[in-house]
């Protein structure tokens, strides 16, 4: 189809209703879409607060009425996007869980487990090295509040361990075993946990926040683990 001039519209493929009548469902299209970016900003100008208080005066010292002062809402406000203060840092990170296990699902059946962990993670990796300059700024924080902050660390912990169970369930799945009777796909994730824990806080160690940086160093660690499971087991 050739493109309409500047200013004006294509016409409608045919067998499209007239443009009139497709009208209201657009609007109401478009005015959904401005309420999910709008949300989004919301949300995100929340954690930025959020992350600049914490790493000036310290996470427990950082009220919910200051993070909300400085975005200029309400505390009602806050809590339609976060259940917690401690929430707003952690569910940053879910959403990288939230690719790791979608990547998981999407792997090749016949791929081993462990293989098929590693690769899933390597999506995230990308996805972390390939984000706008703004959420690697978010990642940088992010990491650097949790590292300072003996509470999150824990909160940390706990994450892992929520996701930790939906991989397993998900090797279990992808092998044909039963996750209750089976304690294979459990060590499995437990090891491929285990191994990106030390990669990641090997990087805060070392004071390396940078996203691209971060995930060199992560799949060096992958095949460090490949070799040490070579060598050393």
């Amino acid at each position: 189809m050739t493109a309409a001039p500047a200013g004006e519209e294509p016409d409608p493929p045919e067998g499209d209703p007239p443009e009139h009548e497709d009208a209201p469902h657009r609007a109401g299209h478009e005015l959904s879409g401005l309420r999910e970016r709008k949300k989004q900003r919301t949300r995100l100008a929340l954690i930025d607060a959020a992350l600049e208080l914490f790493l000036a005066q310290g996470y427990e010292a950082t009220t919910i009425d200051e993070i909300v002062a400085a975005v200029e809402v309400s505390q009602r406000t806050f809590f339609r996007y976060f259940a917690t203060k401690e929430d707003v840092v952690t569910s940053f990170l879910a959403e990288h869980d939230e690719v790791l296990e979608d990547a998981l699902a999407a792997r090749p059946p016949e791929e081993r487990p462990f293989t098929a962990l590693f690769e899933s993670l390597r999506v995230v990796l990308r996805t972390i090295a390939g984000s706008d300059p703004a959420d690697s700024e978010r990642f940088r924080r992010v990491r650097q509040v949790i590292e300072a902050t003996p509470t999150l660390i824990s909160a940390q912990m706990a994450r892992y361990k929520a996701a930790e169970s939906k991989l397993a369930d998900e090797i279990a799945r992808r092998e044909g075993v039963d996750p209750l009777a089976d304690l294979r796909p459990r060590i499995v994730v437990a090891f491929y946990s285990s191994a990106t824990r030390v990669a990641f806080e090997d990087c805060a160690r070392q004071d390396i926040w940078d996203p691209e940086t971060v995930a060199a160093r992560v799949e060096e660690a992958v095949a460090l683990v490949e070799r040490t499971m070579r060598d050393w087991v």
